[in-house]
């Protein structure tokens, strides 16, 4: 359990991309369908529904760029790769959640409410809903496999993954597909309610509830890949784990100070300054910290760097102030 909410092996990188894949195109022609039933039926919900799914897929295009640009190796310029670029194009997919869907959906919202609207036959667009719920449907389904799997395989709960998952590809995937299906519900009864009053009253809120539903969403989106940009650690129990593991060398006596940091969804950087015994001579340090990093890769897949410093513990450092004070008298 000490490695259950850490990133995932490198084992899902085609299984995301995959994923996205299949939510851009579902999302590209459902936005073309919804657009025309839309300007047909003149329901300001389907326009907005229209430009969810818009924003949908220029999310998913980001996220498959975030994919390939951060599967770039180390090189000179970044020796620590390109891992964390794909939360720069992933916090861009939010944004474009944002703009494109939410503000676009709470205007035409209101402006519904005021202005009202006229309606025309709404067959076409509940005929488009219809199909595009299967679409969506589909969509999710398969960003929901992926995320099972992934969670199974960790044993954590569905729920806490999602939550804590660096994989924010598959977590916009889900999360998205999800505010879709919501969405195709409050479009319908828009219509329906427009239609059995005659006022466009009823589309114009489910209007607004679809942008408000899209604002939280991209609230969640941006807030999480603002969290991994900024500098996220490994969990506290894979952080204990690393400090025993650390802590069953011979040769060292102390873990003085830890630092992890999550580089990708695969990719994890532990620096530790370690106390280790004054008869250690260099060589048993350096096999030390050898046999250091290689215990914590077989027990934490997801390490992908190690960095050890030597560094004297607190009894050394009083003694060596006692000994310049000595000196000093």
């Amino acid at each position: 359990m000490a490695a259950a909410e850490a990133p995932q092996q490198d084992n899902g990188g085609g299984e995301s991309t995959f994923t996205v894949i299949v939510a851009a195109l579902a999302n590209l022609g459902i936005a073309l369908a919804k657009a025309v039933a839309g300007v047909l039926s003149g329901s300001s919900a389907m326009l907005s529904e229209a430009a969810h799914s818009v924003a949908d897929t220029v999310t998913e295009v980001l996220l498959l760029t975030a994919l390939k640009r951060s599967e770039k190796p180390a090189d000179e310029d970044h020796p620590l790769g390109y891992g964390p670029e794909r939360y720069i194009w992933a916090m861009l997919a939010a944004v474009a959640t944002f703009v494109g869907g939410a503000v676009f959906s709470i205007y035409d919202g209101v402006h519904t409410l005021v202005a009202g609207e006229e309606l025309g036959n709404p067959l076409i667009s509940y005929i488009v809903l219809a199909v595009a719920f299967l679409l969506e449907g589909f969509s999710l389904r398969t960003g929901v496999r992926q995320a099972r799997g992934e969670a199974a395989r960790m044993a954590v709960p569905f729920a806490r993954y999602l939550r804590r998952t660096a994989d924010t590809a598959v977590k916009a995937v889900v999360m998205e597909d999800a505010a879709a299906l919501v969405g195709l519900v409050l479009a319908a009864g828009g219509l329906l309610g427009g239609q059995l009053t005659g006022s466009g009253v009823w589309d114009g809120v489910a209007s607004l509830l679809i942008g408000l539903l899209l604002l939280w969403v991209a609230w969640v989106l941006g807030r999480s890949n603002a969290e991994l940009l900024i500098g996220r650690p490994l969990p506290k129990p894979v952080r204990q784990g690393i400090r025993e593991e650390l802590l069953k060398d011979e040769h060292i006596e102390a873990v003085l100070e830890l630092t992890t940091l999550v580089q990708g969804p695969r990719a994890a950087l532990v620096a530790a300054k370690v106390d280790f015994r004054d008869v250690s001579t260099a060589a048993q340090i350096e096999w030390a910290c050898e046999r250091a990093e290689q215990r914590l890769r077989t027990a934490f897949p997801v390490v992908s760097r190690v960095y050890l410093d030597p560094t004297p513990g607190p009894a050394q450092r009083a003694a060596a102030r006692d000994d310049e004070l000595r000196v000093g008298d």
